[in-house]
């Protein structure tokens, strides 16, 4: 009888918590004095009025005992086949990348991420050569600048063969004429535009695609020096274009990430590249071309500067005194050329392109000083 009818052990004594007298509507399992003191340090319990009965968090569950009602058993078996997962944000449908931004990702209801991002280089990836040829001509831009560069040489060329600036604008212009009325047109054809990305894309910047082709801005810099200034000024305005723009954006590519930025796209490694260069083609063209190829009664500076009368009687000196010429007077004009190349490189004028600001700029800043001190 004694193995057959066991004595019961000791009764566990258990307490009433909070938890259980709060709530009148459901059945709670006994709770023990140790797992009430582990409840009673465990935080508060996760409030139930903010959401639905029938709320299938795991964080209700949690909070909340199980009920041993047969329906909400059969419930809770229906539900566990189907396993529960926490909310998520759908993520973005992952890209291989290319290393070049969306296009989609940088258009702007403003329409002015053209301005906000560098011209150089090209981030878009919108040119197929660029992507095929990322480093010769997306990076380096070596067709671009050899175009830019050809130039140069080519009005030294003429100006070594006698050529009148008279009768070299009218063909510049000729030449603008065509080319802007085509890049109108493929502006406004979708299917030619992409005929001459194909075709010219190497020379052209991806900022270029929806915009202007720098072509015209060139030509038309060009056309205007050559047109109003005299023709040391002109010629010596189109080499600085040519040749130190070439120079400020090469250097400042390589090195304009270890030197100060002095604007968006403009760093003091290029700056100072193109002041160098402007100085070397000053004095190669006034120390070398023009004395060897002749003066031309426009020219403005024929080797000598001079204070202005006022200045002289100012300080008091004669007609003789305030005069310098020869390699002095080289070494100012070539030092003046670099500043000047140097800062309309680096100047935003009404965010108009460099091709046409350089020139313009720089024969006004020549112009201005032969004016004064010429």
């Amino acid at each position: 009888m004694s193995q057959q009818y066991q004595v019961p052990g000791t009764p566990r004594i258990t307490a009433a918590t909070p938890e259980t007298e709060s709530r009148g509507d459901s059945y709670f399992a006994p709770i023990t004095r140790p797992a009430a003191a582990k409840r009673a340090t465990s935080p508060d319990a996760i409030s139930e009025d903010q959401e639905p009965d029938d709320s299938d968090s795991s964080l209700e569950k949690r909070a909340r005992a199980r009920s041993r009602s047969p329906k909400t058993q059969a419930k809770r078996k229906s539900t566990s086949s189907k396993p529960s997962q926490p909310f998520e944000q759908s993520p973005e449908p992952k890209t291989s990348s290319n290393g070049h931004l969306s296009p989609s990702s940088a258009a702007s209801p403003t329409s002015s991420f053209w301005r906000d991002i560098s011209r150089s280089p090209s981030p878009l990836g919108l040119i197929p050569i660029h992507r095929h040829w990322r480093s010769f001509v997306h990076k380096h831009e070596i067709p671009r600048k050899a175009l830019h560069l050809s130039i140069g040489f080519f009005t030294l060329h003429l100006y070594t063969r006698g050529t009148s600036p008279a009768s070299i604008h009218p063909w510049l212009l000729g030449a603008l004429i065509p080319i802007a009325s085509t890049d109108y047109a493929r502006h406004t054809f979708p299917s030619f535009n992409r005929f001459y990305i194909r075709v010219l894309g190497a020379l052209m910047r991806e900022s270029e695609v929806d915009g202007y082709n720098g072509v015209i801005w060139y030509l038309l810099g060009a056309w205007t020096v050559l047109r109003f200034f005299p023709k040391d000024v002109g010629v010596m305005s189109v080499l600085l274009l040519s040749w130190c723009d070439t120079a400020a954006s090469t250097f400042g590519r390589l090195y304009g990430q270890y030197t100060p930025r002095i604007r968006r796209g403009k760093s003091l490694a290029g700056s100072v590249a193109a002041a160098v260069v402007g100085v070397l083609t000053a004095g190669m063209f006034w120390g070398w071309a023009v004395p060897r190829f002749g003066y031309d009664e426009s020219f403005m500076f024929r080797g000598q500067l001079s204070l202005p009368e006022a200045v002289k009687e100012g300080i008091g000196l004669i007609d003789e005194q305030g005069r310098v010429g020869g390699l002095v007077a080289l070494g100012i004009v070539s030092l003046w050329s670099g500043f000047v190349a140097s800062a309309s490189e680096v100047v935003d004028l009404f965010g108009l392109d460099d091709n046409v600001t350089i020139p313009i700029l720089s024969g006004l800043g020549l112009w201005g000083f032969f004016k004064v001190f010429g």
